[in-house]
């Protein structure tokens, strides 16, 4: 039978003749884009499932197309994820589109399924003119049946070559948010590039190596392995490069790691992070099972590595510049806008805030100068920290205005924070004005700031250098506009 515009008896038959019998799953796919390409003008492409992302396995009539494409992405990941084909008559229209060619008008896709199961892949078309948009279906539908059995007798999906599988790792390691994330994606594409059961990663030289992280259920030899076996690893690695097992230890000399193969290990391959350098890591990837890995697979943790510490470097100077940037530089302390979000998790009944003011600082600046308005604020700070507990929080929220948040049981002990405060100020020669509120019950945190700050100025109006308690929910005035950064004493 045919139809205006595409012969689809001929189109049955060149499938018959190429697809069904195409050695190899890109051989099927390309001689489907063949057998629609010889009667469909536009851009034709096969794309196919590989963990997560659609990677094209056979294409014409473009000079470029695209390849590893999310299955959440465009028209095609929308067919993909429903089931449903679909024929869009007008592409600007359609939201999911994905620009290419600004020819193209229409697009048509249809979902390859095997037997059993849901989608695997999709046919795709794109085109500025054609036969009409149900006959151009109809041609997809037909491909995409006879090349989802053929696939399906192929054995499925192929798998991911070391390049798709390292691409995808290395996207995986770009997207961690800090350190420790970093670390255990690395380690979990470790164990599923070299295939080995435990992976870890070793920093430090001599008797300071140590496990830093691992991953598998060799974890905990690794993270208990004898430290001068680890050292002797990691000097060696950094030294000279990788390293990878032979075979079975029994029978082979062990070279020094006598201890890790007694306690199981089998198989290891030892790759740098870092290079040469004595502070460098060293990624492991270990098995209790037999093994000799293949020079490929070390070459792949190699790169890995290398992804990892570009990964590492990453998140480090993001966390140095976050850290600066919610950071006064004088004193090093917090400044408003980190104060504000630890008041916001201040627990009623159970967290205190404490507003504390520098007296008469402005007279310091005017008469010796702000370099020594500085120095005066850092040995102030400093006295201040020493006396205040690990888990009580101190930040700069003004030029000479400070503010703690200190976690008590009873307002008696938040008030004997502060007279503390107060009487390590004199130490170094200054007076400091304290107010105290303990956040209430149903009481918002600004409320309790405004609180403690009504007590400093009470303190400063009977003479400074002293710490009052709040009133009990008493707000007397609104709260003082705090600026967002700090940039003079």
């Amino acid at each position: 039978m045919s139809t205006d515009g595409i012969d689809q008896g001929r189109l049955v038959d060149a499938l018959a003749t190429t697809v069904t019998i195409a050695p190899s799953v890109p051989d099927a796919c390309q001689a489907a884009v063949r057998a629609l390409a010889d009667q469909l003008p536009g851009t034709i492409a096969v794309l196919l499932d590989l963990r997560g992302r659609l990677r094209c396995f056979g294409a014409a009539g473009a000079w470029q197309v695209f390849d590893g494409v999310p299955s959440d992405a465009g028209v095609i990941g929308r067919v993909f994820r429903t089931g449903k084909a679909a024929e869009v008559c007008d592409v600007r229209a359609d939201p999911d589109y994905i620009p290419l060619d600004p020819d193209v008008r229409t697009e048509v896709c249809t979902p390859i399924v095997g037997p059993h199961g849901p989608p695997f892949g999709v046919v795709n078309i794109e085109s500025a003119d054609g036969p009409p948009l149900d006959q151009v279906r109809a041609a997809l539908d037909q491909t995409a049946q006879v090349l989802g059995e053929r696939i399906a007798g192929l054995g499925g999906l192929p798998a991911e070559s070391a390049g798709q599988q390292l691409l995808r790792h290395a996207v995986d390691l770009s997207a961690a948010a800090d350190e420790p994330a970093v670390l255990q994606r690395c380690l979990a594409a470790t164990q599923d590039i070299s295939g080995l059961s435990s992976a870890a990663i070793a920093v430090g030289a001599g008797s300071d190596t140590r496990v830093q992280a691992a991953r598998g259920p060799l974890a905990g030899l690794l993270v208990m392995a004898d430290r001068p076996a680890l050292a002797l690893l990691a000097a060696r690695t950094r030294r000279h490069g990788s390293t990878y097992s032979l075979g079975d230890p029994d029978s082979l000399d062990a070279r020094g790691f006598e201890s890790l193969t007694e306690a199981g290990i089998r198989t290891m391959i030892a790759v740098p992070i870092g290079g040469r350098h004595d502070d460098g890591g060293v990624l492991l990837a270990v098995d209790h099972r037999v093994d000799v890995p293949e020079t490929v697979t070390v070459s792949l943790l190699e790169l890995l590595a290398a992804q990892t510490l570009v990964c590492l470097e990453r998140v480090r100077l993001v966390g140095q510049l976050r850290l600066r940037a919610s950071s006064d530089p004088l004193t090093g302390l917090g400044h408003h806008g980190r104060f504000t979000e630890r008041l916001a998790r201040a627990q009623p009944a159970r967290t205190a805030v404490l507003a504390i003011d520098v007296d008469q600082f402005k007279a310091v600046n005017d008469t010796y100068g702000h370099q020594e308005g500085d120095r005066l604020l850092v040995e102030l700070v400093r006295a201040l920290q020493a006396t205040l507990r690990a888990e009580d929080d101190l930040y700069r929220i003004g030029g000479d205005e400070f503010a703690a948040v200190v976690e008590v049981t009873h307002e008696t002990e938040a008030q004997a924070v502060a007279e503390r405060l107060v009487a390590a100020a004199r130490r170094v020669g200054r007076t400091i004005s304290v107010g105290v509120a303990l956040r209430e019950p149903g009481e918002t945190a600004e409320n309790t700031l405004r609180r403690a700050d009504d007590a400093l100025y009470a303190v400063k109006r009977s003479g400074r250098d002293g710490a009052k308690l709040a009133e009990p929910g008493a707000v007397s005035r609104p709260l003082m506009v705090l600026p967002p950064t700090v940039t003079e004493p």
